[in-house]
């Protein structure tokens, strides 16, 4: 795998900028894809000049924690949308996997491209244009990455 991954493309909203300890970077996101059985499909990422940014770059000054940057994404992303994201059988209908697969030794070296997957909860999304939704996504995306170099 190269050191970068270039840009996915160009974002469906406009990127919005995104501090990383000393580097300011840029969090984007693909167009929505909206799933027969409710699922909201995305891409998110962060990127620079250079391309896809790594996890680590958003990691704590003294070092990367020892679990996965996806299981701690996860969460903070979760409560980022609280009220929006439907519970099924006790669980939130969330879903988070790394585009491209992380060495399981090196977990926070992989790029910050994220596939997620979504079902809202049907009272809050109607009241929410599409437009809007996205927004919401994209900036609790970019806090929650921002909030991995806090933890």
């Amino acid at each position: 795998m190269p050191a970068r991954l270039p840009p996915p493309g160009a974002s469906f909203l406009r990127e919005q900028p995104i501090q990383l300890g000393d580097h300011l970077a840029r969090a984007g996101m693909s167009r929505p894809a909206i799933l027969d059985d409710g699922w909201w499909l995305v891409l998110l990422w962060v990127v620079d000049d250079e391309g896809v940014v790594s996890f680590r770059d958003a990691a704590p000054r003294a070092g990367p924690p020892p679990d996965p940057p996806v299981v701690r994404l996860g969460p903070a992303l979760s409560g980022a949308l609280s009220g929006l994201i439907l519970e099924e059988d006790g669980r939130l209908c969330v879903r988070l996997a790394p585009l491209a697969p992380a060495d399981d030794r090196t977990p926070w070296q992989s790029p910050i491209a994220i596939r997620a997957g979504f079902k809202w909860e049907p009272a809050r999304a109607l009241g929410m244009a599409p437009n809007e939704l996205a927004q919401a996504v994209l900036a609790a995306f970019r806090q929650s990455v921002e909030g991995l170099g806090r933890s």
